[in-house]
């Protein structure tokens, strides 16, 4: 925990130089959207000072202490629980175990996802702060990276589990993408989503360990896309900017042992940050936040068999 809490001081007092810089004409890319203040600027809002000097920006470190309180308290009460679920009777072997097909990889999706919306979260805790908006986003997801790396050693020493080389895969890859959308304005057209419902298994209580974390029969992940931004300029003006088209998956029928059902979906969503409601800073991250879930929404699913769905969630 000690050294969790070294890295992320340490990224708050580090300036990463970024030599390479994407500029674009956003509004090619985004000719229908909204002002998205946080975290949905696009690079052409965004001022880049030709010379960064880290004592010109006046960072708010009342605020900063508090958000580094709330996010460490949250740190302290995720282990808590993760140990309570996990981490009971631990060894002093780290192992590692190569998981790539449990749970048909919508573990690993999960993982992806799980290291966005952290990102998500702390780069919002530290614009809140005045940080510079490039190193919130780069601060917010090395800090999560590290994070979810933090858990998966934890993993390494567990009685059951092992370090998994494609859940530290997956994670890098959810902090990648979610740094891309910074750098590269036409990576916002896509939006990691999630859905819930509880398994049957859950419902029943017949779930090993009755953890919704690992309730994957009842996890559906989502990649919605902006059509309107994405289509043609011909298609995209009939297109509703509120509305997204999503490509989710789902697994059923589990047996712990990489066998069961993988099942592929097409829905419609909705784009939240297209809402006419909620201004400003704070009513913009809302809705952002919104974005992650997949409400539910007429679909189909297209494998192993086709069905159409009035409301898939």
């Amino acid at each position: 925990m000690k050294a969790i809490f070294s890295i992320l001081l340490f990224l708050l007092l580090t300036k990463f130089q970024i030599f390479a810089k994407v500029v674009s004409d956003s509004s090619e890319v985004f000719p229908n959207t909204i002002d998205r203040p946080y975290p949905g600027k696009f690079l052409s809002e965004i001022n880049y000072p030709e010379k960064y000097n880290p004592l010109e920006k006046e960072i708010n470190y009342k605020n900063l202490a508090i958000t580094s309180g709330l996010v460490g308290g949250t740190i302290i009460g995720i282990h808590i629980y993760q140990a309570n679920a996990w981490w009971q009777d631990q060894s002093n072997v780290f192992k590692i175990k190569n998981d790539w097909n449990y749970a048909l990889w919508i573990d690993k999706t999960g993982h992806f996802f799980g290291t966005n919306l952290t990102a998500h979260f702390l780069t919002a805790f530290l614009e809140s702060s005045d940080l510079d908006q490039e190193d919130a986003y780069l601060y917010g997801a090395i800090s999560a990276f590290c994070f979810e790396m933090y858990i998966e050693i934890e993993d390494g020493f567990g009685p059951y589990w092992g370090f998994s080389p494609g859940d530290a895969l997956s994670d890098f890859l959810g902090a990648s993408f979610y740094l891309s959308q910074y750098y590269f304005p036409y990576m916002r057209n896509f939006q990691p989503k999630v859905s819930y419902y509880p398994s049957e298994k859950f419902r029943q209580g017949l779930h090993k360990g009755n953890n919704i974390i690992d309730d994957y029969e009842g996890q559906k992940y989502w990649m919605g896309m902006r059509m309107k931004n994405i289509l043609p300029k011909n298609l995209s003006e009939y297109w509703p900017s509120i509305l997204m088209l999503s490509v989710g998956m789902g697994v059923s029928n589990l047996n712990g042992s990489g066998g069961g059902i993988r099942n592929i979906y097409i829905g419609l969503d909705i784009d939240t940050e297209q809402l006419p409601f909620l201004h400003g800073q704070f009513g913009n991250f809302i809705k952002n936040t919104l974005n992650y879930i997949h409400f539910p929404m007429p679909g189909i699913r297209i494998s192993p068999t086709a069905a159409f769905f009035g409301l898939v969630y």
